[in-house]
C-alpha cells in the first residue's frame, strides 16, 4: 500500500476570524502554521491568500510572501496554490498567481454551486488554465466533486493538455455534488486515469470519515481548516489546523500508514518542472 498522502489545507476561502480564531489569515500565521504541521509530517500544502480585511484575493504580491516564506522555512515541501473561479472570474486574475512557479495549482474540472455561491469553470478556462501551467512547469493539481470531473479528464489527456503524473483530490459532501458514499467514492476511484494519486476531502461534519475512508483504502487525506471548522461531530470544540493533523498522524498509525514525505511525492514528478 501506497505511503499516506497528506495535502495540508490551511486557510481556504470561507473561514473568518470571526468564525474561528485559529484560522491563519495573515501571511504571517499562514507561513507558521505550514511550519508547524511540516515539522510533524505533511506532504503537500494547498494555499488561499487573503488581503488586510480578510477577503480572498488573487494578488501576487500577498502570494509572493507566503510562498517565500514556506520555501524558506519548509524547503521541499511540494506547494500549490488556488487558482479558485469563486470570486475572481477573470483568466488574468486566476492566473497571476502562477508567475511565481509553484508546483501546484488547483484546477476545478467543471463549474459548481456551493451552499452560498458558484464557482464558475468554463472549459475555455479550464484548458487556459492548464496550458498556462504546463508552459510555467505546474503540475495541475485536479479537483473534482463528481465522476462527470473525472471524465472530463480524461478527454484534456486525450487532448494532450494534462500529462501524467495526476494528482486528484476527490471532494465529497458538498450538497450539489457527490455524497461520502462509499458506493460513489469507490466508482469515481475505480474511474481514474492511470498514473493517478488521490487523496479524499469530506467536507465540514464529512472530513474525519472521509480522512479515515482514504487511510483505508490506501489513499491520501486533504485536510484543514479550509474544509472544516470543527473538532468534534457536534460542533462544540473549534479545531486548529495542528489538531487535525495530529489526528491524521494518529489514524495512520491505527492503520500502518507511514506518511509520504514531501520530497518524495515531488520526486514523483510533482515539483514544478522548470
Amino acid at each position: 500500500m501506497q505511503k499516506l498522502i497528506i495535502n495540508f489545507t490551511p486557510t481556504g476561502m470561507i473561514p473568518t476570524k470571526s468564525l474561528t480564531s485559529h484560522v491563519p489569515i495573515s501571511p504571517s500565521e499562514i507561513i507558521e502554521q505550514v511550519h508547524e504541521v511540516y515539522e510533524i509530517g505533511i506532504t503537500l500544502v494547498h494555499l488561499h491568500a487573503r488581503s488586510e480585511d480578510g477577503k480572498p484575493t488573487y494578488k501576487i504580491n500577498i502570494y509572493r510572501e507566503i510562498v517565500e516564506g514556506i520555501r524558506k522555512y519548509c524547503p521541499d515541501l511540494v506547494l500549490g496554490v488556488s487558482l479558485s473561479g469563486r470570486s475572481n472570474p477573470e483568466f488574468e486574475k486566476r492566473s497571476q498567481v502562477l508567475e511565481l512557479q509553484p508546483d501546484m495549482g488547483s484546477l476545478t474540472l467543471s463549474s459548481l454551486n456551493f451552499s452560498t455561491q458558484a464557482s464558475m469553470n468554463s472549459p475555455e478556462m479550464i484548458q487556459k488554465l492548464a496550458l498556462k501551467m504546463n508552459e510555467l512547469g505546474v503540475h495541475p493539481e485536479l479537483e473534482c466533486f463528481d465522476s462527470g470531473m473525472i471524465h472530463y479528464s480524461k478527454y484534456l489527456i486525450r487532448k494532450g493538455i494534462l500529462r501524467p503524473p495526476f494528482y486528484f483530490n476527490l471532494l465529497v459532501g458538498n450538497i450539489f455534488n457527490a455524497q461520502l458514499d462509499l458506493a460513489t467514492i469507490g466508482l469515481m476511484v475505480r474511474d481514474l486515469p492511470s498514473n493517478s494519486h488521490w487523496s479524499l476531502a469530506g467536507l465540514g461534519n464529512h472530513q474525519l470519515a472521509a480522512n479515515s475512508i482514504a487511510i483505508a483504502a490506501g489513499g491520501g487525506v486533504r485536510v484543514g481548516l479550509e474544509d472544516n471548522i470543527w473538532l468534534d461531530q457536534k460542533r462544540t470544540i473549534l479545531a486548529t489546523n495542528l489538531e487535525l493533523i495530529q489526528r491524521i498522524h494518529s489514524l495512520a498509525a491505527i492503520a500502518e500508514r507511514p506518511i509520504m514525505g514531501a520530497k518524495e511525492f515531488g520526486e514523483l514528478g510533482f515539483y514544478n518542472s522548470k
